[in-house]
């Protein structure tokens, strides 16, 4: 139990701390490519007003420009790369201004423009420039600036973030997986208080439970028609159940709740479990059938296995109008043992099913108190296939209820 509580405590811990710093990586790197972007597109703005030249006013700025941005350094020209092509009204290329930079020829220049105009988009990246496709009279121009100093420097930012991110998510891992125990000591302390007040309690009620059953018992013996005695009957037997069920749930509960797992039959065990059923469910007014493949094993505790089946057909016989069906299925899904138990099911909501294995929890209020029960028992369930290394869900199927164990 109390390793579970940590690897949940670490979990929720990391999970939250991870979404944090993913936002602010995001964020981060974000707002750097944006600013990158913006004052690549404001550089090719003044260059294509320019006829795809660096023109002298764009230095001499007296003052910011009005979007708020900075003005351009008096270095920047001396900094920059870049080209324009230029097209005539006939779609042929008119000229090529390439005396910014030294690495592309005209006829490069051509191909990156055409290219460009492939895209079909005004402003983008390609090759590692960045372009602005401009046009005016029929006339159109593609100025290319050379941006691979500024996404390098995006790339490296994004790679540094991110390994400083992961540094420090593995830092925070290990300190929260050091604290994890402290963390959920004190809750962990308060159920182990629960549970040894509920196994104490439990055993302390064992005793006047049976004295009264058993004097309730001699009396239904001398007075064989007394109605109080028919009532304390079967209410002292309803609340001894209720006491066995609270200490088998206390003690699945437990670090080590199952400590004589060993080889079994699975087929045998629930064939044994569903035997007594058959017979029960059928005089009920409902129908039964069950296919248990054969051949199936399992390491664990028999005893829980065949009590988890128990609790699921008892559950459905109990839950299943008159003329319904309850069926069980047992089969092997690839390393996986798979115990499927349905039963025909009225007025349960979807919303219910995430509810069924809470404790004491009952779906159909109307018939609460005509059920016979404690509202524990998915519960044991539920708790038996966990200590175990299972699982058990509930589905509905139609009219159908499904309820599959995984072991």
């Amino acid at each position: 139990m109390l390793r579970r509580m940590s690897r949940r405590f670490v979990g929720a811990a990391m999970a939250a701390i991870t979404a944090v710093v993913l936002v602010l990586l995001c964020f981060l790197n974000l707002w750097n490519y944006r600013s990158v972007v913006d004052q690549l597109d404001r550089t090719l703005d003044v260059i294509a007003a320019a006829d795809g030249r660096w023109p002298d006013f764009a230095l001499r700025q007296p003052e910011p420009p009005r979007d708020g941005a900075a003005p351009f350094s008096g270095e920047l020209p001396y900094m920059i790369r870049f080209f324009a092509v230029h097209y005539g009204e006939d779609g042929g290329i008119s000229g090529v201004d390439h005396d910014f930079i030294a690495s592309v020829s005209a006829d490069e220049a051509a191909a990156y423009a055409a290219a460009a105009l492939e895209l079909g988009r005004g402003r983008g990246f390609y090759g590692g420039y960045g372009y602005l496709v401009s046009g005016d009279g029929g006339e159109t121009s593609v100025v290319f600036l050379n941006a691979e100093r500024e996404l390098s420097a995006v790339r490296s930012l994004l790679i540094t973030t991110a390994a400083v991110a992961a540094l420090c998510l593995a830092a925070v891992f290990i300190l929260v997986l050091l604290f994890a125990r402290r963390a959920v000591k004190p809750y962990m302390r308060n159920l182990e208080m629960q549970k040894q007040f509920i196994t104490n309690a439990g055993h302390e009620l064992k005793t006047p439970l049976t004295a009264i059953s058993t004097s309730a018992d001699v009396l239904a013996m001398e007075l064989e028609d007394n109605e109080w005695v028919r009532n304390i009957q079967p209410q002292s037997a309803r609340l001894s159940k209720l006491v066995a069920d609270l200490v088998t749930l206390s003690r699945l509960d437990e670090e080590n709740p199952l400590p004589e797992k060993a080889r079994f039959s699975l087929s045998d065990a629930l064939w044994e479990a569903a035997d007594p059923f058959a017979p029960l469910i059928r005089a009920a007014g409902r129908s039964y059938s069950q296919s248990i493949e054969d051949g199936l094993t399992l390491t664990g505790d028999r005893a829980a296995v065949q009590q988890m089946a128990s609790i699921l057909l008892d559950n459905a016989l109990k839950y299943t109008p008159e003329g319904g069906k309850i069926s069980l299925r047992a089969f092997r899904s690839g390393r996986r043992n798979i115990i499927e138990v349905s039963n025909t099911c009225e007025g349960l909501e979807d919303a219910d099913l995430e509810r069924l294995f809470d404790r004491f929890y009952r779906a159909d209020k109307s018939r609460s108190g005509a059920v016979k029960g404690s509202g524990i028992g998915l519960s044991i369930a539920k708790a038996a296939a966990e200590a175990q290394g299972g699982r058990i869900r509930a589905e509905k199927k139609g009219d159908r209820i499904v309820f599959q164990i995984t072991l």
